[in-house]
């Protein structure tokens, strides 16, 4: 048997920690208070390393100065009909005047002004951007919705036509499917870009189905006896939408590219009935080496500054909404 304890009953030996007071009672109390304002110090100091705190997560200065100038085209954009700017389709003045305080952006070879044309084309630009990822993102993401939740069969017979889709390069997949078409408007080449985009948006969509298919919330909704409809409305597709998100808003800004790619090789929408900042900046080639560059390297710039914004709004969203497993 252990020898017996030389310390008096319910008293704490000389030099331990408890002998200030000789009350155990009182100097468990006076620790425990001696914890809580350390841990409260230290939460004001770094939030992240108290266990159960959440690191506050920021979108940034950038993120807002970027969604704030796509925001901007967007209006101006939508509002272009009623704004006070001159008609695009109009000669206003002689052919190639360099920007000034009657023409902001100047004229193209044909005297228009080109601050309402790249106006007007953002309507037509965003339209194709917008369409093709809506087009693209809803058939794909039911598409691996499908194969990431049902898997067996439907699983290797969706993916297999996914990647018999990708085996094609994107640009020559979308110029084979705009020369079938007579007409070269903003809905079909919005339809060429959306087929482009199905297949990526369908494997990014099946990985998370996969991820999420097999998660305990997942597993509890079987077991409470939830219908595959309801799982995947109310557990699965919730929790694909921010990474779809992300991805969306980045293949809008490739949408965008592509359509000014398009129109490099005439495919793309006609530039006489519709002005896009893509066929501007074709006509606006030749002016290059006349003396006139602002016709190509302002809607240029305005279509790289949007694409950029896009860019990076879409990664700071993914990295904002992104959420890391303990």
């Amino acid at each position: 048997m252990p020898a017996p304890s030389p310390d008096a009953a319910g008293r704490p030996a000389p030099d331990s920690v408890f002998s200030a007071s000789g009350d155990l009672a009182t100097e468990v109390t006076r620790f425990a208070d001696g914890d809580e304002y350390n841990s409260e110090a230290l939460h004001t100091l770094d939030p992240d390393q108290v266990d159960g705190a959440r690191p506050k997560k920021r979108l940034g200065l950038f993120f807002w100065i970027a969604a704030g100038f796509f925001i901007l085209v967007v209006v101006l954009a939508i509002t272009a009909p009623w704004l006070p700017i001159k008609n695009p389709a109009k000669v206003v003045g002689r052919p190639r005047l360099a920007p000034s305080a009657q023409f902001w952006f100047g004229t193209d070879a044909l005297g228009r002004d080109i601050f309402s044309r790249v106006i007007w084309g953002a309507r037509a630009s965003l339209a194709v951007g917008f369409l093709s990822i809506i087009f693209g993102g809803v058939i794909g993401t039911g598409v691996g919705i499908a194969a990431g939740y049902l898997r067996g069969k439907t699983e290797t017979v969706l993916m297999v036509m996914m990647d018999v889709l990708l085996s094609f390069p994107a640009l020559l997949l979308a110029l084979a499917i705009v020369n079938f078409t007579d007409s070269k408007t903003v809905i079909t080449v919005s339809i060429a870009l959306g087929i482009v985009a199905i297949a990526p948006t369908a494997r990014l969509v099946r990985a998370n189905a996969l991820i999420y298919g097999q998660r305990e919330f997942v597993t509890a909704a079987r077991s409470l006896g939830a219908s595959h409809i309801r799982i995947l409305r109310r557990e699965i597709l919730p929790n694909i939408i921010p990474p779809l998100l992300s991805f969306s808003i980045i293949a809008v800004a490739v949408a965008m590219v592509a359509e000014g790619g398009l129109s490099f090789l005439g495919l793309s929408i006609d530039a006489a009935s519709t002005a896009t900042w893509g066929n501007m900046i074709v006509s606006g080639k030749p002016a290059l080496e006349n003396g006139a560059p602002w016709i190509a390297l302002i809607p240029s710039a305005v279509l790289f500054l949007t694409v950029l914004a896009l860019n990076f709004s879409g990664d700071r969203i993914r990295e904002y909404t992104d959420v890391k497993e303990a």
